[in-house]
């Protein structure tokens, strides 16, 4: 045993000897063993062309263009808990800007992700919605 845990218990030991409370504390001087936490994995990926044809992935079991600037995309784990990251990009292609860009991503149920691409600064028709090509990355 070593000499503060033979110190802690002899304070405890004369404090109920004279009737006094002893107070317990989760505290001690030995080094404490941090909990192992698992480091988060990337569980899917996308890049996709502005319409709906996946250009590379993985974890990635499906997409449905359903929409001007919306998609549905299947994965084949769970979403639960995760982190969905997307980003606007070129893919390689032109841009068909004008203007910034907006994409959302959300999660539909366990296994679908809901995509909204957008230029909200244009003119014209895509104004609101528009075919964007996009990234997205699922991290557990």
């Amino acid at each position: 045993m070593n000499v503060s845990k033979k110190l802690a218990l002899g304070a405890a030991a004369m404090a109920l000897t004279i009737g006094g409370a002893v107070a317990v504390s989760s505290a001690s001087a030995e080094p404490h063993q941090a909990q192992a936490q698992a480091a988060p994995v990337t569980t899917a990926w996308a890049k996709v062309a502005a319409n709906g044809q996946i250009i590379g992935g993985q974890g990635i079991t499906g997409i449905s263009k359903f929409g001007i600037g919306r998609y549905n995309i299947t994965t084949s784990s769970g979403l639960n808990g995760c982190a969905l990251l997307g980003t606007i990009n070129t893919n390689g292609g032109n841009d068909p800007g004008p203007g910034s860009s907006s994409i959302l991503v959300g999660q539909v149920n366990e296994n679908t992700l809901f995509i909204r691409t957008a230029t909200p600064s244009s003119g014209g028709t895509a104004a609101v919605d528009s075919d964007r090509p996009f990234s997205i990355t699922v991290v557990c």
